[in-house]
């Protein structure tokens, strides 16, 4: 038995950094907890010379064969992001035996798969638990704590710059393109925020909760992917005088009809737990047939929060490899559920239409509602400027196709100016409003 285990770390970004931290500051306790040094031997980098946040006596190399072919490094440690060369890496990583950590959502979202047959057939770990949520224990509470359960929901708010800019709007009253200058200024948005603000980072997310919660494979594509960028304050302000907080939700949950998995903007409860998430903070929301409902809340991003999982994540294999175990809890996915197709997910829905403002327009349009079988709860005129009116409409549960095809006839027609506006309402039932 080696006196000591050694990681590979790909990597030396804001997340790598602060695994270095965290191995460095805590080196007493690591050795109790795991009962074996964990040493940081090699760090890849691609700028050698760049000033780091952090000391240490890794040896630095721009060349990955280094790490991967020393037979001395027992984890690999990949925290480069990105879909490639990550790939690549991971699975020569595990076919050269070593264990493997990953904080890379982008990889694992779309590579599951065969990670988990490679861990499987190298008779290694493979473990992702920052992936998801950052610092917040998701992926081992569904794979282990929480197994006992039949999941049948998986709700969350999985994207903190999606959450500051929505926090921000609802709270003061500003439109999206101010707010998200704000999360650039700030640092929580990227100078391109497309994966963020188009809802992709969170589908990735759901994708891989939504595998591990119902034992199936969900693929990126399976999900029905829907952003924030056509939010408005006026949207904001009608939802709150409603009794609703709007947030990007992302969801995985049973129906009749398959398994329905989507990322969506969605009018929620100011009572329901995922309405008082705010700011940049994710919360995870389960429901299961034994324990009922729980939620996992905390930082989702940053470099301490993410660090933290991904060393928790070390210290896991490294009690494997001491005690001499390896691929007790691998891949999961033993079922093949059918993922419902998004025209047939069903909602109430939010609708906001500009329309003239004349005789009969109510009627037409209740008109077109009907003959595509969707049920109007309520319908609210909000405001009337220069000879048109704002209508707000709120529909009972109904099938998402017929909605889109009643918005597509209502679009055609003269008398609507505009369909400013289609959110979903999550909640249980909408009779209060």
């Amino acid at each position: 038995m080696k006196d000591k285990i050694c990681i590979g770390l790909l990597g030396l970004g804001t997340v790598g950094t602060g695994v270095v931290k965290i191995i460095q500051e805590d080196t007493c306790n690591l050795v109790e907890k795991v009962g074996r040094p964990i040493v940081v031997k090699k760090i890849l980098v691609r700028n050698p010379h760049k000033a780091r946040g952090v000391n240490t006596d890794a040896v630095i190399t721009m060349n990955v064969d280094d790490i991967l072919n020393d037979p001395d490094i027992d984890i690999i440690v990949e925290v480069l992001g990105g879909e490639e060369p990550a790939r690549s890496f991971i699975l020569r990583a595990l076919d050269a035996g070593k264990h493997v950590v990953t904080a890379n959502k982008n990889v694992v979202a779309l590579y599951g798969r065969e990670f988990f047959e490679a861990a499987e057939r190298n008779h290694v770990d493979f473990l992702f638990e920052a992936s998801v949520g950052g610092g917040i224990p998701i992926i081992r509470p569904l794979k282990q704590c929480l197994a006992a359960n039949h999941i049948t929901e998986i709700m969350g708010i999985v994207n903190g710059t999606t959450n500051f800019i929505l926090t921000k709007m609802t709270n003061e009253k500003l439109d999206f393109d101010v707010t998200l200058a704000e999360a650039q200024a700030k640092g929580y948005a990227e100078a391109d925020p497309t994966a963020d603000v188009g809802g992709l980072d969170a589908a990735r997310k759901i994708a891989i909760l939504g595998s591990i919660a119902f034992n199936t494979r969900v693929n990126l594509e399976d999900v029905s992917v829907e952003g924030i960028t056509h939010i408005t304050a006026q949207d904001v302000d009608y939802a709150g005088q409603l009794g609703y907080i709007i947030k990007l939700i992302a969801i995985a949950k049973e129906t009749a009809a398959g398994l329905n998995v989507r990322v969506h903007p969605a009018f929620i409860p100011k009572n329901h737990p995922l309405a008082s998430v705010n700011d940049v903070f994710n919360a995870i929301y389960v429901k299961g047939d034994a324990i009922g409902e729980a939620m996992f809340y905390g930082r989702g991003a940053g470099e301490m929060p993410t660090a933290s999982a991904v060393t928790a994540d070390i210290i896991d294999v490294a009690r494997d490899i001491h005690h001499g175990v390896s691929s007790r809890i691998l891949c999961t996915c033993f079922d093949d559920a059918q993922v419902c197709a998004v025209e047939k997910t069903e909602s109430p829905y939010y609708i906001r239409l500009l329309v003239e403002d004349k005789p009969g327009v109510l009627a037409a349009i209740a008109g077109v509602f009907g003959a595509q079988q969707v049920s109007l709860h309520s319908v609210i005129q909000k405001r009337k400027e220069e000879g048109h009116a704002e209508i707000v409409l709120i529909t009972w549960r109904v099938p998402d196709g017929n909605v889109r095809t009643a918005l597509r006839i209502l679009s055609g027609m003269p008398i609507v100016t505009k369909v400013q506006s289609v959110i979903r309402v999550e909640a249980e039932e909408i009779d209060g409003i």
